[in-house]
């Protein structure tokens, strides 16, 4: 039964804490879309696409209207397109990003995610045609994402998709170098990718999943920060709970509305998300949640120990509220996206290399980092393999989503606007990775892989 103190204390966090729902992302299957002719092909691609996801929108502003809470996105993921595109050449996948702008347009959506490849032990002939497309797929698109997956703790890493997606990201940076490089900001790499991760740029439809699905991304950062701050001074295991019971409360915000969108929509209800995800709005940081605990700065020693409790007790008390968790579920690290990350980058508390170490306990990986524009395509590479072999020998999703920023360098800062934010350009380690990238062919699956 709901009671009074429960409702006023859920319209404050809405009022004052930033309380939201991130998204609302319906899945859709495209696997019976598939044609040997381009035209039928995007055709049934779009057509598919319009009339799953018709009434999205008019029900999320129904649900933010009827319940109060706000709905920051509304977005579509499909099954990766190279698996439904199959040998068609690199124009003809550049064709279909368009086919999925235009979708994105008619429904009013803020992304459309799933222009991506799976090639964690080798690529198709669709997969390498769909990753050579990406640069111009995103430079000439506004809403499209994509991802690919080099990585799994199956099946190891596979450094020759490693090395060519630092040149990709190259490519794609140049391209969209009159915007500041923002394609890079709708592109990311994965190692474990899930199925059903309603945040964009990482979301697809997996071949596990139903034709169609409701997944529901909750967010509160600044709830959590105000529940510790008010804690004031406690030991650990306080903290912990203290961090459970707002997280419970929060998902149960996210699952309420996941269920009413299914139900409107006549779809299934997937999963919610109960990643904390952050924006660059004051009050709205993990930063700020970590400085609460007791650091001076986000960065500084015992940081990597602050987000490791954080990411637990979200996902503790998220389980409890819901039965369907999945996504990612825990902190966002996005360096552009968090207004205590900027600041704590700004003063030199925050490095790269402290960044990856936070990644080995929280939800995904190097998000939204900023770098020179000169950077080689290598020493990304090099980047995205230390982050993927981290995802890999832990058994965890980690991802990387840099921005060589065209023409910028240390000292400088790009700027996207809205949940986007501002990037300050991140120094990196000068020395090379070319040789060690060069080698190719894959690194071999560790040990704990074979636990059939």
């Amino acid at each position: 039964m709901l009671n009074t103190t429960d409702i006023l204390e859920t319209i404050h966090m809405i009022r004052e804490e930033n309380l939201d729902i991130r998204t609302v992302t319906m899945g859709i299957s495209l696997l019976d879309c598939v044609s040997e002719d381009i035209g039928r092909l995007e055709t049934k691609i779009y057509d598919k696409i319009m009339k799953s996801a018709k009434d999205l929108v008019s029900v999320c502003r129904d649900l933010e209207a009827g319940y109060g809470i706000p709905i920051v996105n509304k977005r579509v993921s499909v099954t990766p397109v190279s698996l439904v595109g199959g040998a068609i050449g690199s124009d003809g996948y550049v064709r279909l990003a368009k086919t999925l702008q235009r979708a994105a347009n008619e429904l009013g959506i803020n992304f459309i995610g799933g222009f991506g490849a799976l090639v964690q032990k080798g690529m198709t002939v669709g997969a390498h045609n769909l990753i050579e497309a990406i640069p111009e797929a995103l430079s000439t698109t506004s809403c499209v994402c994509s991802s690919v997956n080099v990585a799994t703790t199956k099946a190891g890493i596979n450094m020759d998709a490693v090395k060519r997606m630092g040149e990709i990201i190259k490519d794609t940076a140049y391209l969209t170098r009159d915007n500041e490089s923002i394609g890079c900001a709708k592109l990311v790499v994965f190692a474990n990718i899930p199925e059903d991760n309603p945040f964009m740029a990482g979301a697809m439809h997996g071949m596990g999943e139903p034709d169609t699905v409701i997944n529901v991304g909750v967010s509160g950062p600044g709830v959590v920060a105000a529940a510790i701050q008010k804690k004031g001074m406690c030991d650990f295991g306080e903290l912990a709970d203290t961090i459970k019971k707002i997280a419970f409360k929060i998902t149960r915000v996210g699952q309420l509305i996941a269920y009413e969108a299914s139900h409107r929509l006549g779809t299934p209800y997937g999963i919610v998300d109960l990643s904390l995800a952050p924006t660059p709005a004051q009050g709205d940081s993990v930063a700020h949640i970590l400085e609460n605990m007791g650091l001076e700065r986000c960065g500084t020693h015992g940081t990597t120990a602050a987000l490791a409790l954080l990411n637990d007790a979200v996902k503790k008390g998220g389980v409890m509220a819901s039965s369907h968790v999945g996504g990612l579920s825990g902190a966002f690290i996005p360096v552009s996206e968090d207004a205590g990350m900027i600041e704590a980058v700004q003063c030199g508390s925050l490095s790269i290399e402290k960044l990856e170490a936070m990644t080995a306990v929280c939800s995904v990986g190097l998000d939204m980092i900023a770098v020179p524009g000169d950077t080689p395509a290598s020493t990304i590479s090099g980047i995205i393999a230390d982050e993927i072999a981290i995802g890999v020998i832990n058994n965890k999703t980690t991802a990387v989503r840099l921005i060589p920023a065209y023409g910028k360098t240390v000292g400088e800062s790009v700027e996207f606007g809205g949940l986007l934010g501002t990037a300050p350009i991140m120094a990196l380690n000068k020395n090379s990775s070319e040789r060690f990238i060069a080698r190719g062919g894959r690194i071999p699956a560790p040990i704990h892989s074979l636990r059939n």
